[in-house]
């Protein structure tokens, strides 16, 4: 039999088929829906899903929603709780995928004023496998579309309507036979990847793109400066990066929630390097799968350990 699972809509637990909005709904029509995208990582030695960093997560959710002028009845630590019930109740033994979304939910369609709409409150919680295969590195292309600039739509927060730009690019680079796309500024300047920050190193030094390069502040891209930092002693140098220093780079790497720390082999049918999982990556890829599953106790306070009883 079919595990009845459950979502949160209207200030409370719902069977996921009654977690429904209409045709109508203004985020629907113009993407004025703000989300995060949160891991649950299964602990098989504790037999408990490993949240990561989930009141950072709702922290920037939080932040998006002031763009948006969505205003929510619930601070971070209610949205914790609420998630953390949910978990529970959903009985998930596994790697699990954590979706809130805050949106516009008024049916009013042929209406751009944000002042003027109904804001709601959505979770889901569905089983998570790999989104990107980890085990090898990828094989990546320079997009031919452009990240948005921030004074076109703000960029360091997740607002649904701004990733249409990323599914264009990753499709466009799967359709040419590639694994994933790095994405530009419009100064031509690297951003980061189509669901993912990126991270360079070069003479042992690693670089990333700022806060002003229109990337995502990725709390996984957080997670490994504070990691290589801490535990490496290296530092992270914030600062534009040239298209063409990937090329000649000596490792490159992906972060995200989805793709959590993964290499990158090539670009644009250019080895990075050898081609291979460089020594830099894999050793925080190695700090950063121990962390994410709770096994970190270094980093304990970034994971709420939740034991899934089923509903």
């Amino acid at each position: 039999m079919t595990q009845k699972t459950w979502a949160f809509l209207g200030g409370k637990q719902v069977p996921d088929e009654d977690a429904k909005v209409g045709v109508k709904t203004h985020a629907l029509h113009y993407g004025t829906a703000v989300f995060e995208g949160i891991r649950g990582n299964w602990n098989e030695r504790l037999g408990k899903v490993s949240i990561f960093r989930l009141k950072e997560h709702y922290e920037r959710l939080l932040r998006g929603c002031k763009i948006l002028r969505i205003e929510l009845p619930y601070s971070a630590d209610d949205l914790c709780k609420i998630t953390t019930d949910l978990l529970e109740k959903n009985g998930f033994a596994q790697d699990v995928y954590i979706r809130p979304l805050a949106f516009k939910g008024q049916e009013l369609v042929a209406n751009l004023n944000l002042n003027t709409l109904d804001d709601e409150f959505v979770l889901v919680i569905i089983p998570f496998g790999a989104y990107i295969d980890n085990s090898r590195p990828l094989r990546c292309q320079t997009s031919s579309w452009r990240r948005p600039m921030d004074s076109s739509m703000p960029t360091g927060v997740k607002i649904s309507g701004l990733y249409t730009t990323s599914i264009l690019a990753k499709t466009e680079a799967i359709a040419a036979g590639f694994d994933e796309a790095i994405l530009l500024n419009q100064d031509g300047s690297v951003s980061e990847g189509s669901g993912e920050n990126l991270f360079m190193i070069r003479d042992g030094v690693i670089s990333t793109p700022g806060e002003t390069d229109n990337c995502l502040l990725g709390i996984t891209r957080d997670s490994v400066i504070q990691l290589a930092k801490d535990q490496l002693g290296l530092d992270v140098v914030q600062r534009h990066i040239h298209r063409s220093e990937l090329y000649l780079a000596d490792e490159v790497f992906l972060t995200g929630t989805a793709a959590h720390l993964t290499a990158v082999g090539e670009l644009d049918n250019r080895a990075i390097g050898s081609g291979e999982t460089g020594p830099i990556t894999k050793q925080l890829q190695d700090l950063y799968f121990s962390t994410v599953v709770g096994d970190n106790d270094n980093y304990s306070d970034w994971c709420t350990m939740v034991t899934p009883s089923g509903g």
